[in-house]
């Protein structure tokens, strides 16, 4: 299966991750595993037979490593996703992995960085509901090399009330179904657009970088955010500065350079989408 820059092998004889493929991952391109160069090698399978009737598990291995405990079967294909975030996350540095969702409109790129509950997530589902090219809702790829990003426009996780919020944009929106109980709460996936997923091929240029914070019940606030300040905030949400040491910094202060940063909190999509629409025209 091709992930973006990635071609990914997965192997799993369970009927959760069989459906979950089948449902969120429908318009990917299926590889002839004869002719392709594999980056990574994923399986989710039980742990070992008893678990196949005692408390069913369910086991991800990344190239023959376990980064996760195994988890109730039922979280299968939640489990999935986390293991392709973590392998790419833990090997693409060739890039500036950016703990962040990105978007595109007109070849340009708007990059939402913000801490885990944040809303980050749902926002780039409504973003991408209303026409934005979806590139990634958890991992930005800034490459080293030029500074575009690499789409990996896989399926978008929400949790607990975001789902429900997500379901109400509209009758094409297709989620899976609620995995309950997980570490992170209540969890589905939304199917990535049919063109998002054509369009993998085509980077994008950072234009612009937001912070957001939904806040219930808050007025829109909205403020342009200083290259330093930006720089120090975004270090944060960088999976791979340490490893990339100095190579890492440059491509921070380069991305930053670029872009024009601003923080909004904000507590409905009535208020937040109007004013990225009204940042981003200024820019264009």
């Amino acid at each position: 299966m091709r992930c973006g820059s990635f071609n990914v092998r997965l192997r799993s004889g369970l009927p959760q991750i069989a459906a979950g493929i089948t449902q969120l991952y429908r318009d990917f391109a299926v590889l002839d595993p004869a002719d392709t160069y594999v980056d990574f090698e994923v399986t989710v399978r039980a742990p070992n037979a008893m678990r196949r009737h005692l408390r069913p598990q369910a086991l991800l291995l990344c190239d023959g490593r376990i980064p996760f405990k195994p988890l109730p079967l039922a979280q299968a294909v939640p489990m999935l996703e986390w293991g392709l975030n973590w392998v790419i996350s833990s090997h693409a540095h060739d890039c500036l992995v950016l703990h962040a969702a990105v978007v595109e409109r007109g070849g340009r790129a708007l990059v939402l960085a913000a801490d885990p509950g944040s809303g980050k997530s749902t926002l780039c589902a409504a973003l991408v509901h209303r026409g934005w090219r979806l590139l990634s809702d958890e991992l930005t790829l800034v490459s080293l090399a030029d500074g575009t990003v690499h789409p990996i426009a896989r399926p978008i996780s929400l949790k607990n009330a975001s789902i429900d919020v997500v379901r109400g944009l509209g009758p094409d929106i297709v989620l899976s179904e609620v995995c309950r109980d997980t570490a992170k709460g209540s969890v589905a996936h939304m199917r990535p657009p049919r063109a998002s997923v054509l369009a993998m091929d085509q980077r994008a240029r950072p234009a612009m970088l937001v912070f957001p914070r939904y806040e219930a019940g808050a007025a829109l606030d909205s403020r342009a955010e200083g290259r330093a300040h930006a720089l120090l905030e975004l270090t944060r949400h960088a999976f791979n500065a340490s490893v990339l040491a100095g190579e890492g910094f440059d491509a921070l202060c380069r991305f930053v350079e670029g872009v024009h940063a601003h923080r909004i909190s904000y507590a409905s999509f009535d208020q937040v989408i109007p004013e990225i629409d009204r940042l981003w025209r200024e820019i264009e």
